[in-house]
């Protein structure tokens, strides 16, 4: 390989690339958001600075179905979340996610630093309930509850739209070849055109279980806020470097 195929290739292993380049394109992505009150001392632990938790110390727990993703096909996920605020701003932070598909797992790390490690999430409409599940080793450690469709927001979805281009953050850490940190940084990103092809709250109930290597349950549920379902399209583009805690 010469030096420009080299510096062409879009991820690793060069022979076989992990995935191609963006930006990536999701269609009729589906959630299932759950906004719960948490434990203060838990979501400071969670969240670096300089990012300040919300005054009512709301996270989301999600589930999240994509059957059409380009680059990365179609999969699943799950994870938590904290609303928060970057130098005065409303922002998401995105605190764990667990997935079964291992192109986005790698593009996400490696390049916006999502928190993704490997999980065996489901969404799916059981009867009259939107279910999800978390499987991490065969071991259940999260389910999620909504009522189906009770209430539309059909009349409403330019506010969902300008809820989904919302501020969102993560945290990147890569490590250098001597085990020191290369890379830490604060990641912002926001998602570009969006279609809300529908979008519903309801009622919701969230059962967290403690795991070791799978803590959704270190964030516990004190009170439920809400539930939202919600089938979009939207482009992620690259992010943009925030905070940089190696300057």
């Amino acid at each position: 390989m010469t030096r420009d195929e080299i510096l062409s290739t879009t991820s690793m292993p060069a022979f076989s690339p992990s995935y191609p380049r963006g930006p990536y394109r999701f269609c009729h992505r589906e959630y299932l958001i759950i906004t719960y009150e948490t434990d203060p001392v838990a979501l400071r632990r969670a969240l670096p600075e300089p990012l300040e938790p919300h005054p009512d110390n709301l996270v989301f727990y999600e589930w999240m179905k994509m059957p059409d993703s380009s680059g990365f096909g179609d999969y699943e996920e799950s994870g938590s979340g904290a609303h928060a605020f970057y130098n005065g701003e409303p922002c998401n932070f995105s605190i764990q996610m667990y997935l079964d598909d291992e192109p986005p797992i790698t593009a996400g790390r490696e390049i916006w630093g999502f928190p993704k490690k490997w999980g065996q999430p489901e969404l799916k409409l059981m009867k009259d309930t939107l279910t999800g599940t978390l499987f991490y080793d065969e071991q259940r450690v999260a389910i999620g509850t909504m009522t189906y469709k009770h209430q539309s927001l059909e009349h409403d979805l330019g506010s969902v739209r300008e809820g989904l281009r919302k501020l969102n953050i993560n945290l990147k850490l890569l490590p250098d070849v001597n085990g020191r940190p290369k890379v830490a940084q604060l990641v912002g990103y926001r998602l570009e055109d969006i279609t809300v092809h529908g979008a519903w709250n309801g009622e919701g109930r969230l059962h967290l279980i403690p795991h070791v290597n799978c803590r959704v349950a270190d964030l516990p549920v004190r009170r439920i806020v809400g539930a939202r379902h919600m089938v979009v399209d939207f482009t992620l583009p690259y992010g943009t470097v925030l905070h940089d805690y190696l300057a």
